[in-house]
């Protein structure tokens, strides 16, 4: 009879083990998705940062100029519109850099209407800098 206990006892602590570690196995598996989906928005996020930056440096450059900008207008609509679902993901999936990433966007949003090519020029430099930031906030929350 205590043979039979000791066995059941047995079985039952191995179940207990395996399911403890495979509850820890699936933890950790959820954690790493998040941070790869994390990690995949706040790439996106700062690819079209990038992309709305440049495109808004030719914008307001043709504007300034006194070309017709109607075209980069309407570009410069679909990459700021571009901007907005990966914002959102990051904002969501890794809420302490929500406000690096609004800064980031912000800033990139800046560019229009400056006055001259130098103001323009130092506007970009401040969207550069702020998704800059945004890359470094990211990395730090990867990290720990």
């Amino acid at each position: 009879m205590w043979q039979t206990l000791i066995a059941v006892l047995g079985t039952l602590a191995g179940v207990g083990i395996t399911s403890g570690h495979q509850a820890r196995a699936a933890r950790t598996a959820r954690a790493d998705a998040r941070r790869t989906e994390g990690l995949e928005a706040v790439t996106e996020l700062v690819a079209r940062l990038a992309d709305h930056r440049r495109i808004m440096w030719m914008r307001e450059s043709i504007r300034l100029d006194g070309g017709d900008w109607s075209a980069a207008r309407a570009e410069s609509h679909s990459s700021r519109s571009a901007i907005t679902a990966p914002l959102l993901r990051v904002q969501l999936l890794m809420p302490t850099l929500a406000d690096a990433a609004q800064d980031a966007a912000a800033a990139a949003y800046a560019l229009r209407g400056r006055d001259d090519l130098t103001h323009l020029a130092a506007y970009r430099e401040a969207a550069i800098r702020a998704s800059d930031a945004l890359v470094a906030a990211a990395g730090r929350h990867l990290a720990a």
